[in-house]
């Protein structure tokens, strides 16, 4: 497993790995790595002949210097875990390689990013879009893995792929939670042990809607209502917001009807900002 911070190397590589007839998987992180970045991981060893694995904590995607100056940081612990997982290299570029001096084309995608995270966090997806599209076009990879977790996030990269004409499938793999049903995230770590216990909140009142859609409720605001009252049950939670949308479009409704359907939830406990969701009418 080869560490490499440069992107001509990285390009170099990965063309080799496609000359050779090789399939590329890319599994795109900021570091920081747990069980839902093993879990894409292990997906993207299964599917493909060769794997990458970026870790770049990417300042454009963050609009707050405060949580960007305090996402963790530890290459060689990431480095190390990796080492049990057979990828084939890790791509770690530094800021410059990704945003030369002078850096000043940006991507961005629109309709999708103006709601949820995108209105909660401006210029997050500008960030992100931007970041996804100089990777893709560095490695090229066939396969490109990321968690519903964040699932505007998935949406934003999946038009995103369509509308530039990579040739990217995007994979999609479930949340991966703890035994509590909380999320798996790298700002996990941030919380408190009480915060961390009390953050289950989220998971449970996504559930308490999905139960109810399942005994037949249908109209959106309803299920929404069910979320936030659960939440807003729990003094140290404080909800950013709860929205459901239809799953690709992101578009909200008022009533549900056969589409994939999203119940999504952004929530500060204490300090620290998490998000979740779960899906209605999913398909398999």
């Amino acid at each position: 497993m080869e560490i490499i911070n440069r992107r001509q190397r990285m390009a170099s590589i990965a063309r080799k790995l496609r000359r050779d007839g090789k399939s590329v998987g890319f599994v795109p992180t900021m570091g920081a790595l747990n069980e839902g970045h093993l879990a894409l991981i292990r997906e993207a060893r299964q599917m493909c002949d060769a794997v990458v694995v970026s870790i770049f904590v990417n300042p454009a995607q963050f609009n707050d210097r405060g949580d960007l100056d305090e996402y963790p940081r530890d290459l060689t612990s990431d480095a190390a875990l990796l080492t049990e997982y057979d990828i084939d290299c890790i791509y770690a570029p530094d800021e410059r390689e990704i945003y030369p001096e002078g850096f000043s084309t940006y991507v961005n995608v629109e309709a999708l990013t103006e709601t949820l995270e995108g209105a909660s966090r401006p210029g997050h997806f500008r960030g992100v879009a931007t970041v996804v599209t100089i990777l893709f076009n560095t490695i090229r990879p066939d396969f490109a893995f990321f968690g519903q977790k964040d699932a505007q996030q998935v949406a934003v990269i999946k038009r995103l792929t369509r509308d530039l004409g990579f040739e990217t499938e995007i994979v999609v793999v479930p949340t991966v939670r703890e035994e509590s049903g909380l999320a798996l995230s790298s700002r996990n770590i941030l919380l408190s042990e009480e915060e961390h216990e009390r953050a289950r909140i989220i998971i449970e009142a996504l559930r308490e809607a999905k139960i109810a859609f399942k005994k037949g409720e249908r109209n959106a605001s309803h299920l929404a209502e069910i979320v936030r009252k659960r939440i807003e049950s729990e003094p140290l939670a404080a909800i950013d917001y709860v929205a459901i949308m239809v799953r690709e479009s992101m578009q909200p409704l008022e009533k549900i009807g056969d589409d994939e359907i999203l119940i999504a939830a952004a929530v500060r406990v204490g300090k620290i900002r998490l998000i979740d969701n779960v899906l209605l009418n999913r398909r398999q």
